[in-house]
C-alpha cells in the first residue's frame, strides 16, 4: 500500500489547470486573491501555475511562493515538464515558500508517445529517472505524473512509476487525463498500482482526472476506496474541455459520507475525525469569488454551490422541509458557509466598520486597496439603501480585476426608448498612450451600442459570443453582475463587472475582457502539454548524453 497519510490530501489546480478553461485566464492581482482564498479554505497543496510558460506566469507563482506559503500554510507547487529548462526554472519560481514542490510530468501513454512526443517506450524510461532526480537535487518534495496513465499499458505505467521512485518522487500521480475512464476501471488501476509496484509504499498515491464523460468525481471517489490519499481538483471544476473533479463535490462527499469512507481509512465507522483538511463554511466564499474573477458562471443546478442546489420548488419538498430538512436535504446550507446574512452597512458607515466586515469575510485588503473598496462601497451605498455581503463581495472581486489594464472606461452615457434609436457615448482612456477619446455609436440595444462605441475605440478585433446579466441579491436596487466573453484568433476571454445599472456593469465588464485579450497578446504563454515540449524534451535529451 503506497504511502497513507491518514487522510485526504487536497491538490488545488484551478490557479494551473483550471486557468486553462478558454476564457479565464487571470491576471497576477487575481491570483493572489484566488491563492489567499485558498489558503484559507484549507487546501493542502496550491499548484500555483506552469513558471516556464511565460514571464506572467513565473511571476505569478513567485508572488504567490512569497506572500502565500507560509510555514502552516500550503504547499505552492509547480508544473514543469520533463525537462531540465522547466524544472529549474519551476525551482526559481518557488523559492520564497517555505514549503514547496516541484510537479514534473511526461505522456506514458502510446498514442501521446506517438503522435505527440515522438518517443519510444525506451526514451521514456530513461528520461524520467534522470529528470526526477535533477527535480529532486534542488527540492525534496517532488511529484511525478504519467500524463494520459489511463490509458497506458499497466505493465510500463508500473515500470515507469518504479523508476519515478527509486530517482526520488515522493508523489505520484495518475492523471485521467482526457476523462476516458470508468469508476470501476479506475478503481482496479489504483489497486493495480498498489499491488504491482514493489516500492509503492514510499510515495503518496494522487489522482488527477478531467469531466469529459461526467465521470471525474465517480473515478475519484472510487480511486480513494483503492489507495488514492490526494485528490487534484479545480473549484467549480473548471478547467480544459468539460472541466476537472470539482473540490466542492469530492469535499462534501467525503464529508457527509464519512460513516461509509471511513473503513478505508482503518476508522470505526462513526469515527467523527474528518477525512479532509478543508473549512468548507469557505467553500461558498472561493466559488464565488472564483466564478467572478474568471467570468466562469456556475450553472444553477451544479452540485453544492449551484443557485438551486438548496432551492426546492415542488410542494411536497418544502412541506417536508419545513417539517424536517432531512427529508430533502443531506447537507446543512450552512456547512458551505452559506447564509442571507445582512449587515447594517449603509452611506454612513464609515472605513472602519467597512473594513471590519470585510476582515470578518476573510479579505485582508492593503490601505490602498481598501481606499478604493470604500470608494466604491460609499458609491454604491448612495444608490442602494441596504449593501448585503454579496455586495461587498461583488466590490472586492471587481477590485482585484483593475490591475494590468490598457483601457479604463471614464464615461457612459446611452439614450434608447421604444420610438428612439439605441445611442452610446462612451469615453475610454488609454493608459499607455495617455489618451482620452470619446466615441457615439448606434445599436440594436443600449448595451450593443455601448459594445459598438468600445470596439470603435479601442480598435481591437473581437467577436462577442455571450453576455449575461444576474442579480447578485434581492430588490429593484440589487447590483447587477455582468459577464462578457469574447473571442479574437480563436481563444476566448471573459470580462465581469457588477453594477446597480447594468449597462454601466456590461461596459466594464466588455472593457476587462479587451483588457484581457490585449494583456494575453503580449503574453505569449506556452501550454504546458502542446506547445514546444518535443522540442523541449529534445534539446534536455541531447543535452544530457
Amino acid at each position: 500500500m503506497s504511502k497513507d497519510p491518514g487522510r485526504v490530501l487536497i491538490f488545488d489546480t484551478t490557479l494551473r489547470d483550471g486557468e486553462q478553461s478558454p476564457g479565464a485566464s487571470l491576471n497576477l492581482e487575481e491570483k493572489l486573491a484566488i491563492a489567499h482564498q485558498l489558503a484559507r479554505l484549507g487546501v493542502d497543496v496550491i499548484e500555483a501555475g506552469f513558471p516556464f510558460a511565460s514571464p506572467g506566469d513565473f511571476k505569478a507563482v513567485n508572488r504567490i511562493a512569497e506572500v502565500v506559503g507560509g510555514e502552516n500554510g500550503p504547499i505552492i507547487c509547480g508544473l514543469a515538464r520533463a525537462s531540465k529548462n522547466d524544472i529549474k526554472t519551476c525551482y526559481e519560481s518557488l523559492c520564497p515558500a517555505p514549503r514547496k514542490r516541484i510537479h514534473t510530468f511526461i505522456a506514458t501513454s502510446d498514442i501521446h508517445l506517438k503522435h505527440k512526443l515522438k518517443k519510444t517506450r525506451k526514451d521514456v524510461l530513461s528520461i524520467v529517472p534522470e529528470m526526477v532526480n535533477y527535480a529532486k537535487s534542488f527540492l525534496d518534495d517532488v511529484e511525478f505524473s504519467c500524463e494520459d496513465a489511463s490509458r497506458s499499458d499497466p505493465d510500463f505505467l508500473y515500470e515507469i512509476i518504479e523508476l519515478a521512485i527509486s530517482a526520488g518522487a515522493t508523489t505520484i500521480n495518475i492523471p485521467d487525463t482526457v476523462g476516458f475512464s470508468t469508476p470501476n476501471e479506475f478503481g482496479e488501476l489504483i489497486d493495480n498500482i498498489n499491488k504491482n509496484v514493489s516500492n509503492i509504499d514510499e510515495a503518496v498515491l494522487s489522482v488527477h482526472g478531467h469531466n469529459d464523460l461526467g465521470l471525474a468525481v465517480a473515478n475519484f471517489l472510487e480511486s480513494v476506496k483503492y489507495g488514492a490519499r490526494q485528490l487534484e481538483c479545480t473549484i467549480n471544476g473548471i478547467g480544459e474541455r468539460a472541466g476537472n473533479a470539482s473540490l466542492e463535490e469530492l469535499v462534501m462527499a467525503l464529508h457527509v459520507r464519512r460513516g461509509f469512507f471511513n473503513k478505508f481509512f482503518g476508522r470505526n465507522q462513526d469515527s467523527p475525525t474528518p477525512l479532509t483538511a478543508i473549512r468548507t463554511e469557505e467553500i461558498t466564499k472561493t466559488s464565488r469569488l472564483v466564478s467572478n474573477l474568471t467570468g466562469m458562471n456556475v450553472q444553477p443546478n451544479k452540485a453544492i454551490v449551484g443557485a438551486n442546489a438548496f432551492a426546492h420548488e415542488s410542494g411536497i419538498h418544502q412541506d417536508g422541509v419545513l417539517k424536517n430538512r432531512l427529508t430533502y436535504e443531506i447537507i446543512d446550507a450552512k456547512t458551505i458557509g452559506l447564509s442571507d446574512n445582512k449587515i447594517s452597512l449603509g452611506k454612513l458607515s464609515g472605513r472602519s466598520a467597512v473594513r471590519a466586515r470585510l476582515e470578518e469575510m476573510g479579505y485582508d485588503l492593503s490601505r490602498e486597496d481598501l481606499n478604493e473598496a470604500f470608494a466604491r462601497f460609499k458609491e454604491l451605498a448612495d444608490r442602494k439603501r441596504e449593501i448585503t455581503d454579496r455586495d461587498l463581495e461583488a466590490i472586492v472581486s471587481e477590485q482585484v480585476q483593475l490591475p494590468e489594464s490598457k483601457f479604463q472606461l471614464k464615461l457612459v452615457q446611452v439614450s434608447c426608448g421604444n420610438n428612439s434609436k439605441p445611442t452610446a457615448t462612451v469615453t475610454l482612456l488609454d493608459t499607455e498612450e495617455l489618451t482620452e477619446e470619446t466615441a457615439v455609436s448606434l445599436g440594436t440595444g443600449p448595451v450593443d451600442a455601448v459594445c459598438e462605441a468600445l470596439n470603435s475605440l479601442a480598435n481591437v478585433p473581437n467577436e462577442l459570443i455571450e453576455f449575461s446579466v444576474k442579480s447578485v441579491t434581492e430588490g429593484i436596487d440589487a447590483l447587477g453582475e455582468v459577464t462578457i466573453r469574447i473571442r479574437n484568433k480563436g481563444k476566448i476571454y471573459s470580462g465581469h463587472s457588477a453594477d446597480t445599472d447594468v449597462v454601466v456593469a456590461a461596459a466594464n465588464a466588455y472593457v476587462n475582457a479587451l483588457n484581457r485579450l490585449v494583456f494575453s497578446e503580449k503574453k505569449n504563454s506556452l501550454h504546458p502539454q502542446f506547445d514546444g515540449i518535443n522540442k523541449s524534451i529534445r534539446r534536455s535529451s541531447k543535452s544530457n548524453k
